[in-house]
């Protein structure tokens, strides 16, 4: 287990003023190790005038290889769930709390391992990076890893899963979140509040016992961030 990391901080280019910015400087991140085993840094992707941004936990070995995130099983039930919920896929982002994918290697085959509190808090940065150019009216969080960057350790998603709550106030450190860029010359407004929802990651409905049952959660849930819109 890693105990300490550098972090992403020192990565992030200080003027960056856009996504494609910031996703050509994560290629070069080391502020953990993972980078020494993964393929390449997965950032976000998808519209830069996003009215909902997903936050996931990691990629996977498909989202690896290919370097987009949530292009593998997960990521097209995703992409059913946000249709049955009636969200328009065109005005989405997504990205996740960790942009390398940890695993263990098995013979051949890469199995995906969770990412420790060191790896979300060096890639940490990042995400926040990603929030200062994106002022999105409903965040939705996937799972425990990420509703752990986004609102700390003891939160749990099985206790407010489909629950809004006001952001960024509901952060761990709002106060990462609260300032935007407004040009180039690093003068900042306060971000346009928004709301958070926290639900299952969609991994986890592949792996439940009911998958429809799961399923139907995970819409129930997104239909509740479709319906916040306004």
């Amino acid at each position: 287990m890693v105990e300490i990391a550098p972090g992403a901080q020192q990565f992030i280019p200080p003027q960056a003023d856009t996504l494609d910015e910031l996703r050509a400087a994560a290629a070069g991140c080391q502020g953990c190790e993972l980078y020494r085993e993964a393929s390449q840094t997965v950032f976000g992707r998808g519209d830069a005038t996003a009215r909902v941004v997903f936050v996931g936990e990691q990629p996977g070995d498909m989202e690896d290889q290919k370097g987009l995130p949530f292009v593998g099983p997960a990521g097209r039930l995703l992409r059913r769930a946000v249709d049955d919920a009636g969200l328009d896929p065109g005005h989405i982002y997504l990205t996740n709390a960790v942009k390398h994918f940890r695993f263990e290697l098995r013979g051949k085959r890469r199995i995906h391992q969770t990412p420790d509190r060191v790896h979300i808090t060096a890639c940490r940065p990042w995400l926040v990076a990603e929030f200062t150019q994106l002022h999105p009216q409903v965040i939705v969080v996937l799972g425990a890893t990420a509703a752990k960057a986004l609102l700390g350790p003891t939160f749990r998603v099985t206790r407010q899963r489909g629950e809004l709550l006001p952001w960024p106030a509901a952060a761990q450190h709002p106060e990462d979140f609260q300032q935007v860029p407004v040009d180039s010359a690093g003068d900042t407004t306060d971000a346009p509040p928004a709301q958070l929802l926290a639900t299952i990651h969609p991994s986890a409905v592949l792996r439940a016992d009911d998958q429809d049952k799961a399923y139907e959660g995970l819409v129930a849930d997104l239909t509740v961030a479709a319906r916040a819109l306004t």
